[in-house]
């Protein structure tokens, strides 16, 4: 039995793959069409949620979305959450429907063909490089002014420990938002390592559940800024404090 259970999650992190390029095939001459000029990406941006729900739907996941409130179209944000699997792209572009751009990882530009499209629209950095981390920032701020939002997952990376829940923030998201002047949105992603972490042998299909908590402030009520390190740890804790309540909920069913 757990020979055969072997081979399914073997075939299943293969399919993964294949289900990522299929899309992307399909929709390959929009989406070229839509990185060609600035004026495209909100085209690619709804191609690219539409990617987003069929990887997650050919690979057997469905999710539910919690709303605490609805976010104004019109203003830039910063989106941040836990991040646990290779599912967390996915899942926050299925969420979120107000286009934003991710800061990520040149790795994950190495990746074939999805690669090619991720590392022309989002704003990549080396974290070893303080050059690249301060390049962020003027890329950054390019793409607030044609209205955008930013996302970035702050714990800079997925934990080698998957005992960990969540791992400590970098600074680089609450920089940014706090010198911009966004509010941060944070969002709470409770199953995606159960669904499909970066352990090999392990995954199923199933529920991704979502929670979009209430927006943090990133300037005073006379507009000064606020400390980013203290903004930092108040959003770690409202991330974590709802990590922890979907852990006793779920143990709680299973008990």
């Amino acid at each position: 039995m757990k020979s055969i259970k072997k081979i399914f999650w073997a075939v299943w992190r293969v399919w993964f793959y294949v289900v990522m390029l299929i899309p992307i095939l399909i929709m390959l001459p929009f989406l070229v069409a839509s990185i060609l000029t600035e004026k495209g990406y909100p085209y690619f941006f709804k191609m690219s949620r539409i990617w987003a729900k069929c990887v997650l739907f050919g690979m057997g996941f469905y999710y539910r979305i919690e709303k605490i409130q609805k976010l104004d179209h019109k203003k830039s944000y910063m989106f941040v959450a836990n991040h646990t699997s290779m599912t967390d792209i996915m899942l926050m572009l299925a969420a979120v429907d107000n286009p934003f751009v991710f800061v990520g990882k040149m790795s994950l530009a190495k990746i074939p063909l999805f690669g090619f499209f991720y590392k022309r629209t989002s704003i990549l950095v080396d974290r070893s490089s303080s050059k690249s981390r301060m390049e962020v920032f003027d890329e950054a701020q390019k793409r607030i002014d044609r209205g955008l939002s930013i996302c970035i997952f702050p714990e800079g990376g997925v934990p080698h420990d998957e005992t960990i829940l969540l791992d400590n923030f970098k600074d680089g998201a609450f920089r940014l938002a706090v010198e911009h002047h966004l509010p941060i949105v944070p969002l709470v992603f409770p199953d995606n390592k159960k669904r499909l972490s970066y352990t090999f042998y392990s995954g199923s299909p199933g529920l991704m559940r979502v929670k979009i908590l209430p927006l943090v402030e990133t300037v005073s009520e006379n507009g000064e800024p606020l400390d980013r390190k203290e903004v930092r740890e108040h959003v770690r804790t409202l991330i974590y404090n709802e990590l922890l309540a979907f852990k006793k909920l779920d143990e709680s069913k299973n008990n």
